[in-house]
């Protein structure tokens, strides 16, 4: 059985972020996901919807992500998305959203583990919102299974930060996700 204060939230693995520069984080989400379901975990997806007027085609003059297919999930993870514990749709960075909030508190989740892209804005924010949401709350970026489609110096970036804003220790890889802690035996 899955710890079930531990839940995987993949932040916004859209077919509007993935590009040259992130396109290789997705097989290692893939990876991720599929054994955390396997094993009973909870997963939540995010996704990001950008709409007219927003302060990211305001102030960026950014008008992308507002349909789809841009909107959706990558192919490589739907079959895990329908399968999630939640899909959590979003128009702010942060996966803490009153949606969010809301699942968090009555799912009882007090680890959370973060990946996807991109590492210096969304996945960022999510991590430092976790930290901040409550002393109840442990955030765990996943280094590996981010990246960023502005390319490895702004995933570095948003590493560093994190690690300023959260702690290094709670940057880990994929192969530090302690697995056995989080299954035990039925």
């Amino acid at each position: 059985m899955f710890n079930s204060s531990a839940v995987l939230v993949v932040v916004d693995v859209q077919n509007g972020f993935v590009r040259e520069q992130s396109a290789h984080v997705v097989p290692v989400i893939v990876d991720v996901v599929s054994r955390w379901q396997a094993a009973g975990g909870d997963v939540v997806f995010t996704r990001y919807f950008n709409y007219a007027g927003s302060n990211f085609e305001r102030l960026f003059k950014w008008s992308k992500l507002m349909e789809s297919p841009e909107t959706d999930i990558v192919p490589e993870l739907i079959p895990y998305a329908n399968k999630a514990t939640a899909v959590v749709d979003k128009t702010v960075y942060s996966f803490f959203n009153e949606e969010g909030i809301a699942l968090v508190s009555s799912q009882g989740w007090t680890d959370i583990y973060i990946c996807g892209i991109a590492t210096e804005s969304c996945v960022l924010k999510t991590v430092v919102d976790a930290f901040d949401h409550g002393d109840h709350l442990t955030p765990w970026l996943i280094e590996d299974a981010s990246a960023s489609h502005a390319g490895q110096s702004a995933h570095n970036a948003g590493v560093l930060v994190a690690s300023r804003f959260i702690g290094p220790t709670q940057i880990i890889k994929v192969a530090d996700i302690p697995w056995g802690e989080l299954t035990t035996a039925v």
